[in-house]
C-alpha cells in the first residue's frame, strides 16, 4: 500500500488527537507537517514526527474545505434515516487504517428507536479492533458527532464493547483487500 503524502502549513491554531494516545494538542499556526489519510472527513497529519488526527470541522487549518454534514429531507422515513446512520458510520475512520469502521466490521448493532417525545435517537454498539486503543473515546465521539449531524437525530447512545471480541474475520472482504488481510 502506497502512502503520498501531501505538505501542509497550519494556517491557525488548530486541536489535533495525537494517534494511537488519543491526547488532544494544541498544534501552532505556521506548523508544517504533511497529510497522511484523508477519509471520512477527517485528516491524518504528521507534525515534527508524531501523526495526529484532525477533524473535518477543523479543515481550514490545513487549507482544505470545511466538511458538513449529510443533507437529507426534514420529513425522511425511519428507512432514509437508518441508511443515512450507515452512510454517516462509513465516514469514521480509524486514523492509523484506511478503511471505514462499518467495512472493518467494528459496528456491532445500530438501532433508530423513538424517544417519548416522538424525537430519534440511534443506538449503536460497537467494538474496536484492540481493547487498549487509545483512539477508542475519539471513534466514538466521531461515531457520535456525525451520527447526529443527520437532521431529526437528536440523540445517538454509544456503548463500546469487547463481547465478542474484534478479529479479522468480522471484516468486509473490501477491507480485507484494502488491509492485505486475506
Amino acid at each position: 500500500m502506497s502512502h503520498t503524502y501531501e505538505p501542509v502549513t497550519l494556517t491557525r491554531d488548530v486541536i489535533g488527537v495525537l494517534i494511537p494516545q488519543g491526547t488532544k494538542v494544541e498544534l501552532p499556526e505556521g506548523a508544517h507537517g504533511a497529510i497522511t489519510q484523508a477519509l471520512g472527513g477527517s485528516f491524518t497529519v504528521q507534525v515534527e514526527g508524531h501523526l495526529f488526527r484532525i477533524d473535518g470541522k477543523d479543515a481550514d487549518a490545513i487549507g482544505k474545505e470545511v466538511v458538513l454534514g449529510p443533507e437529507i429531507s426534514a420529513d425522511a422515513s425511519d428507512e432514509e434515516i437508518e441508511k443515512a446512520i450507515w452512510d454517516q458510520m462509513r465516514t469514521c475512520f480509524d486514523p492509523e487504517i484506511p478503511v471505514n469502521i462499518v467495512e472493518l466490521g467494528l459496528i456491532y448493532e445500530s438501532k433508530l428507536e423513538r424517544t417519548d417525545d416522538g424525537r430519534r435517537r440511534a443506538r449503536i454498539r460497537m467494538t474496536l479492533t484492540a481493547p487498549g486503543c487509545g483512539m477508542g473515546d475519539i471513534l466514538v465521539a466521531d461515531v457520535k458527532s456525525k451520527v447526529t449531524a443527520i437532521p431529526s437525530v437528536e440523540e445517538a447512545d454509544v456503548e463500546l464493547t469487547f463481547d465478542p471480541p474484534w478479529d479479522q474475520s468480522m471484516m468486509s472482504e473490501e477491507a480485507r483487500l484494502a488491509t492485505g488481510m486475506f
